[in-house]
């Protein structure tokens, strides 16, 4: 493995000068869209009457707490999006946002963001906001990224957490069913963020990060995909038995999981991974679901990945605002 990378303090894009688009794009707008839902999920499913300004205010600061911990990440790694193709393109790597920049941003949407959660909410979500923009920016980026393979797997736990932090702004306590919201979503980022992986690998090699093909390879990456994805699956479907969930839940949970089982089989006996993709060439451009035909199955499972964790968590808010009920007597 090549040695490990370590930032820079600055870019090594051309400066050009910001647009606000450019630090929109700091805060990973997609990935805060997907927090959003998740987290406005679980404020919903706790049941509990919440005045609607406090509750916009609940899921704003969740919004900006991801969007703090993205631009904290973008700073902070800096250095191997430049060299990255998936990644080059971002705003502090292309030298368009100064890192400093990045840096103050974070900070303070992650004070803006934590602070409003203690005085408007309560202070159980706000911990738990606290918590998770410390293990995003932390945790895993500066530390569990660059060190170890099984970086995806524990600093999961940051993307899983905004159900619980709805729960626990709407009903100030966070019990089972938060968990597993929570639980649901920490199962399904390695299958989902391996996927990916399997044909960025030769990106992550270039920079020293430890990512999973890198480390063990394709095959015992395909292998682990399809071990989570087997223990993922009955987890989807657990809340159709716990009281959160009900018929609609199941059969979303239940069908959506045997196609992803059947994704995740065809991944595993394909060979995704194991040949060089000369679009990862130095200087290449190329979308993010623009693969070669072997990695097709990859990208699918990837893409796939997303549907199922976004068709499951609407399930559950489609129950719970019109009242359809769960399973349970």
């Amino acid at each position: 493995m090549t040695d490990t990378a370590v930032p820079s303090a600055e870019p090594q894009g051309r400066a050009t000068p910001a647009r606000w688009q450019d630090y929109v794009a700091l805060l990973k707008p997609r990935v805060m869209s997907l927090v959003v839902f998740t987290g406005l999920t679980g404020l919903i499913c706790a049941g509990r009457p919440m005045h609607p300004v406090l509750a916009a205010v609940a899921i704003l600061c969740i919004a900006v707490g991801a969007g703090a911990s993205a631009s904290l990440n973008m700073w902070y790694d800096a250095d191997i999006d430049a060299r990255m193709r998936r990644t080059r393109g971002r705003p502090v790597p292309a030298g368009r946002v100064q890192g400093a920049d990045a840096l103050a941003l974070g900070i303070t949407l992650s004070i803006l963001s934590v602070g409003t959660m203690i005085l408007a909410i309560n202070l159980l979500a706000a911990a738990l906001l606290a918590f998770t923009i410390f293990f995003y920016a932390v945790v895993y980026t500066m530390w569990l990224k660059r060190s170890t393979a099984q970086n995806i797997v524990i600093g999961g736990l940051a993307g899983a957490l905004p159900p619980v932090i709805g729960w626990a702004a709407a009903a100030g306590t966070a019990p089972l069913n938060a968990w597993l919201l929570c639980a649901i979503i920490f199962m399904w980022t390695p299958p989902h963020f391996w996927a990916l992986s399997l044909y960025t690998s030769e990106d992550y090699a270039k920079v020293g990060v430890p990512m999973m093909p890198v480390v063990k390879g394709a095959r015992s990456t395909r292998l682990q995909i399809l071990i989570y994805s087997l223990l993922l699956i009955p987890i989807c479907v657990a809340p159709a038995f716990t009281g959160l969930g009900g018929a609609l839940y199941l059969a979303v949970a239940g069908l959506g999981g045997l196609l992803f089982l059947v994704l995740a089989w065809r991944l595993f006996r394909s060979r995704a991974g194991e040949a060089a993709d000369p679009r990862n060439r130095e200087g290449a451009q190329g979308a993010l679901y623009d693969v070669k035909a072997a990695a097709k199955d990859a990208r699918n499972l990837f893409a796939f990945s997303i549907l199922y964790l976004f068709v499951l968590f609407a399930a559950l808010l489609v129950e719970h605002v019109f009242g359809l009920g769960s399973l349970r007597p």
